[in-house]
């Protein structure tokens, strides 16, 4: 399932060096907030695997990263899959990155806006698939090796709809709200053993994905304390803040980076 396009051996010469030496597997990052957090990583010296099931999206994003002086690869993955084939991509993750995996980025999601009675029966499958099953198999697969170097920070992407109710999106808001508190539960299991865990919150997040609700995302964050939407770029520092080791004291939070949507009403 590799790509062909490789990791470039050079030393790289990108911005930062914050991750310089370290390898992070980031899932759903051919586009949006996934290819976002993978390019910031890169950019500090971290070898990223980027992941999605698009394989001409994953190459474009390895081959702008490694354009750039970074190191990336490109390992096709299915989410929605089987377990075999989610412990499959783990391993094969860990082989490219040279048997190593420091940081684990839980991306990948799904987001089916319906009322309840609308969500037909295979979004539901996939969505608990997606959302919570797969980080659920990914930490299995590759937090132990984390735990026996002493070292490895895991960093699931949730959403401002776990912290309140909205009348859409339901189920999607519970499968975020589960991914906190298997974040805290993690936490609570690997942080002893010198894995930190935790999440990042998005608000309202404007990506190429979304670009036809500009009008909708501007209008529900109008009346927000930052009054804009959120960037992917917004999510991918604040994940590179919680994969280095500035937050090495941070274990088990969720960091809302939502413009205050969830915590405040401005007007």
């Amino acid at each position: 399932m590799t790509s062909s396009l490789h990791t470039n051996d050079n030393t790289p010469t990108v911005p930062g060096s914050r991750l310089t030496g370290r390898t992070a597997v980031v899932t759903g990052s051919t586009s949006g907030i996934g290819e976002a957090i993978a390019r910031v990583l890169a950019a500090e010296g971290a070898h990223v695997v980027v992941s999605g099931r698009q394989r001409t999206s994953g190459e474009r994003v390895v081959k702008e990263i490694v354009g750039a002086g970074g190191r990336a690869d490109f390992v096709a993955a299915d989410l929605a899959g089987g377990y075999e084939q989610l412990r499959a991509f783990a391993a094969q993750a860990t082989e490219v990155l040279g048997g190593r995996v420091d940081i684990l980025v839980n991306n990948a999601g799904i987001y089916p806006a319906t009322l309840t009675e609308d969500l037909p029966d295979t979004d539901l499958d996939a969505m608990l698939a997606v959302n919570i099953r797969a980080p659920h198999v990914l930490v299995a697969a590759i937090a132990p090796a984390m735990a026996e170097r002493g070292a490895g920070a895991i960093v699931t992407i949730g959403s401002w709809m776990a912290r309140l109710g909205t009348p859409y999106g339901a189920m999607y808001s519970a499968t975020k709200a589960a991914d906190e508190q298997l974040t805290r539960s993690w936490a609570a299991e690997y942080g002893p053993r010198g894995v930190r865990v935790n999440t990042v919150a998005p608000g309202a997040t404007l990506t190429p994905g979304n670009e036809r609700a500009r009008a909708e995302l501007d209008a529900m964050t109008a009346t927000t304390p930052a009054g804009v939407v959120v960037r992917p770029e917004d999510i991918a520092k604040a994940v590179l803040y919680l994969a280095g080791d500035d937050a090495a004291m941070v274990h088990g939070v969720t960091l809302y980076v939502d413009g205050g949507i969830s915590a405040t009403r401005a007007a």
